[in-house]
């Protein structure tokens, strides 16, 4: 939980008992607990109204696609994903019939002035 093992969760809880004492502790949880569902609420509150306001045509809007990485990853990564994902629309042999790919000892390979 946040990125915390049980070494730090241990040390977390002493500092609590020190700093509160035994007697206060389950009140500063409890109250703890209580402003947390309440930022929880308040931003859920705010992510509806936005919605709302918005109109249909951002129906699915999420506020998380605002943050950097994920506006990149949506939007530019998606479409590389989806080209590299892509089945190839002509599925042939890249050489035409009539070049042989195999070449014997001290051959030439055929060279093409036009091309380069």
């Amino acid at each position: 939980m946040f990125g915390l093992g049980w070494p730090e969760m241990l040390a977390l809880v002493v500092i609590a008992l020190l700093v509160f004492g035994p007697e206060k502790l389950p009140q500063a949880a409890a109250q703890a607990g209580r402003t947390l569902r309440q930022l929880r609420q308040m931003a859920n509150n705010a992510k509806t109204d936005l919605q709302t306001n918005l109109g249909p045509e951002f129906s699915n809007f999420d506020p998380a696609d605002l943050n950097p990485k994920n506006f990149v990853r949506k939007h530019l990564l998606e479409d590389l994903e989806k080209d590299w994902n892509a089945p190839a629309a002509i599925d042939r042999d890249p050489l035409p019939p009539t070049v042989n790919p195999e070449l014997g000892f001290g051959e030439i390979p055929p060279y093409d002035n036009e091309a380069t």
